[in-house]
């Protein structure tokens, strides 16, 4: 092993061994967070489960309506754009 490829690998090693040190005091961090929380020490972090909205079907059909009409204005619009396009190039 060249002495330069041994030096990069102490030097890599010394690094991910600051930051080892650095995420322990971060996990440690978190774990003391929790038993305040909790009111003791856990290893396990409990959820909550969501609830799941449910959309009705006058709601459905009110936004189903709504981009219909969206999607016509945007196709009139791009159509149109188009036609102006068209006719600027034939002036040319």
């Amino acid at each position: 092993m060249t002495p330069k490829l041994k030096a990069t690998l102490i030097k890599a090693l010394g690094q991910l061994e600051t930051e080892r040190a650095h995420l322990d005091r971060q996990v440690a961090g978190l774990q003391a967070v929790l038993e305040i929380f909790e009111g003791g020490k856990s290893s396990t972090v409990r959820t909550r489960s969501r609830k799941t909205r449910t959309m009705s079907a006058a709601a459905r059909r009110r936004i189903g309506a709504r981009m219909k009409k969206y999607w016509a204005e945007r196709r009139k619009a791009a159509a149109r754009s188009k036609k102006m396009n068209t006719v600027d190039q034939k002036r040319s």
